[in-house]
């Protein structure tokens, strides 16, 4: 691809990058306005923990692949903040002490440093149930087997046999010496299952059969694997001020990691193929599949 093109197309990832940021936190801001009732710091503390910060990646892929198939936009968000609620209460979770006791989150308290661990339990409670409000409200699909569907898709992807499994299983791994199949497997649940959802979201969306969301699932399959040895990088030789959070925290439990196991510039090969397939994967598209190229080559070229 020519040099001048993948410099239009990071502007325009830039770009779009802020738009879904200030949409998702306009919904969040809309759906989580404080009662005025001694409910309120549950609340405040679910907004601090869902509006600014964070890269938005999911969100941006449900966009991006509701685009290829001319999902209305308002849909596509509502779906879309359901999976970053998701998201946003596994990470109020995973800073908790019992978890990872971490003090920071996208650069400013965790919310059980800011609010307390009951309040914070609270919180990603909360904001797991809100999702699947959002997700099965008829403003998001107007189709009842389709909500049913996103429904089903979605537990299972933050479940034991996805997300939560994923955690269990690095939970375990303290001090493991874990080979790379292994450690592929555990970042595919605890990281990966929820951005292949992000993309098959949109599929579902457009009432696609499961044989024929193969390649939609393929393409987040890599882009997650690409993200999370990213990740691993960054967490080795990234900058804390960027990151938002305290660096190096798998080193210090003792975790195997991409990078630990292949080293930096294999590693690095690795994510690029990985985002090489990823972008294989939208052959069959033109160019209304760019954002997703983009997003993919954003994967390993971003700096937290």
């Amino acid at each position: 691809m020519p040099v001048e093109t993948i410099d239009r197309l990071a502007r325009e990832l830039d770009a779009e990058s802020a738009r879904v940021a200030a949409d998702v936190d306009r919904f969040f801001a809309q759906q989580l306005a404080p009662p005025g009732d001694s409910r309120d710091r549950l609340y405040e503390a679910m907004r601090h923990a869902a509006i600014g910060g964070g890269k938005r990646l999911r969100p941006m892929l449900t966009i991006a692949a509701a685009r290829l198939f001319a999902i209305d936009g308002e849909r596509a968000l509502r779906a879309a903040c359901a999976i970053e609620a998701i998201h946003v209460y596994s990470l109020i979770h995973d800073d908790l002490p019992c978890m990872d006791d971490a003090d920071l989150r996208r650069g400013k308290p965790s919310v059980h440093k800011a609010f307390g661990d009951a309040v914070a339990v609270l919180a990603g409670d909360s904001l797991h149930a809100l999702a699947f409000e959002i997700i099965t409200d008829p403003d998001t699909h107007q189709d009842p087997w389709v909500r049913s569907d996103l429904s089903l898709e979605l537990a299972r992807a933050v479940g034991p046999a996805g997300m939560a499994g994923g955690q269990m299983m690095d939970l375990h791994a303290e001090g493991q010496k874990l080979d790379l199949p292994n450690i592929s497997r555990l970042q595919q649940l605890k990281t990966g299952a929820l951005i292949e959802f992000s993309v098959e979201a949109a599929c579902i969306m457009n009432k696609m059969p499961p044989e024929a969301r193969t390649p939609y699932r393929g393409y987040a399959r890599n882009i997650g694997l690409a993200f999370q040895i990213t990740d691993d990088l960054l967490d080795e030789c990234g900058d804390e001020a960027a990151a938002g959070k305290r660096l190096g925290r798998d080193a210090d439990a003792g975790k195997a990691t991409f990078v630990s196991l292949l080293g930096q510039d294999r590693a690095r090969q690795q994510a690029q193929l990985l985002v090489d397939q990823a972008i294989e994967h939208l052959s069959s598209h033109g160019s209304e599949a760019n954002l997703l190229r983009a997003i993919a080559r954003f994967a390993i070229e971003r700096d937290h």
